[in-house]
């Protein structure tokens, strides 16, 4: 019978050692080149004794992640802003984005049509439009004065008696 350490790993064990040194590299533990290389050796193992020498020298896993929340950087020192997600960006903020790219890929369409004095397909439009068509479903799946479905009305002064 074999021991613990020389029992065949899964790939459930490979990704969650893949998924540990992905979390590392963020945090700024690991260089790009070591997260690589350790990532492909982890993707390798056939063992667990060839998985454990990638995570020896990181913390715990649960140890690590108030430490990345307080000290995430770009390696210059500078702070990085945290990623507004996408259901946290206000509609009239996408629609205001779409607007200004596809204004922006007209510009740049004209400007070839202008120089090149033939008309070009106006490929502006698998930008602007997929892009637009999702915006516009996303409002119409919002209800009324773009609230999402299920959301109660916000109070008003008026409504606080």
């Amino acid at each position: 019978m074999a021991t613990d350490g020389a029992v065949r790993v899964s790939d459930a064990e490979r990704g969650r050692v893949a998924d540990r040194l992905a979390r590392a590299h963020g945090e700024g533990r690991l260089t790009l080149t070591e997260y690589d290389e350790r990532v492909r050796a982890a993707h390798g193992a056939v063992v667990r004794d060839d998985l454990a020498p990638l995570l020896d020298d990181l913390p715990a896993d649960d140890a690590a992640r108030p430490v990345a929340a307080q000290n995430r950087h770009h390696g210059w020192g500078l702070p990085v802003p945290p990623v507004p997600s996408v259901s946290s960006c206000s509609p009239r903020r996408a629609v205001a984005t779409w607007a200004v790219v596809s204004a922006l890929n007209v510009a740049i369409w004209l400007a070839v049509v202008l120089g090149t004095g033939s008309l070009v397909h106006p490929w502006w439009v698998w930008v602007a439009g997929p892009w637009g068509l999702v915006l516009l479903f996303g409002a119409l799946g919002r209800g009324p004065a773009g609230r999402g479905p299920g959301s109660r009305p916000e109070r008003t002064a008026l409504s606080r008696t």
